[in-house]
């Protein structure tokens, strides 16, 4: 699903930092894998990459066969569009839409509506068990609630791939073990691939296999060695 080959990336001209040097990933179908690292090491620009945001210096980045390297700006943004979901560690509701129209947005987005797309709209909320406030305004929520409609948002479209940048980060833990334990699932149940960038060592422990990244480059590590 995602191949990532051999990613460089530097900031500042010729002369200028080197962030990423070298990176490979690769996420199958279904499968969630985290990426930790200490501040600065460059997981928001692989993440930024990945993403289809910013151009790799050197290196493919793959998703379903397609190399984003390749692409001009409005086709990335239309796969990115089709084939991506994103969770952010501020939310990112949209204000004036409803609970059930933020879900639906990237249905919309991608020219679904009627009853289809409202029947996956109700699915969503009730797997993150909001269909109570499908009527609601996003200041009506609580932050855990937003967040659950923001994992909902991001794949209403079923997306080929999930990214999720500290998507815990502003949760106290028992909303952020609610989180992590609803992304895992939708995940797995849309067969999609899943990138989680964190800091938590409890949040990376919920994926599959995680990744550290240092300045050395990307290297496995085993789940169970992020735990305190």
């Amino acid at each position: 699903m995602l191949d990532v080959r051999n990613l460089t990336k530097s900031y500042g001209g010729p002369n200028g930092r080197r962030v990423l040097d070298g990176v490979q990933l690769r996420v199958q179908p279904g499968e969630y894998v985290a990426i930790v690292g200490e501040s600065g090491v460059g997981k928001s620009t692989l993440l930024n990459l990945v993403a289809g945001l910013d151009i790799p210096d050197s290196g493919q980045i793959l998703l379903e066969e397609r190399d984003l390297a390749q692409l001009d700006e409005d086709a990335r943004t239309r796969l990115r569009r089709a084939r991506m979901g994103f969770v952010f560690q501020a939310f990112h509701v949209l204000p004036h839409l409803t609970v059930a129209r933020n879900v639906g947005l990237p249905l919309a987005l991608n020219g679904q509506s009627g009853p289809v797309a409202e029947a996956r709209v109700h699915d969503l909320l009730a797997a993150v068990g909001l269909e109570q406030r499908a009527s609601s305004l996003p200041r009506e929520l609580s932050g855990g609630e937003m967040q659950r409609v923001a994992v909902a948002r991001a794949l209403a479209h079923r997306p080929a791939l999930v990214l999720a940048d500290e998507p815990t980060g502003n949760l106290d833990p028992d909303n952020a073990a609610m989180i992590l334990e609803i992304l895992r699932a939708q995940i797995k149940r849309d067969n999609a691939a899943g990138v989680l960038v964190t800091h938590s060592a409890t949040a990376a422990a919920t994926t599959d296999r995680v990744y550290e990244l240092t300045r050395a480059g990307l290297h496995e590590r085993h789940p169970r060695a992020t735990q305190p």
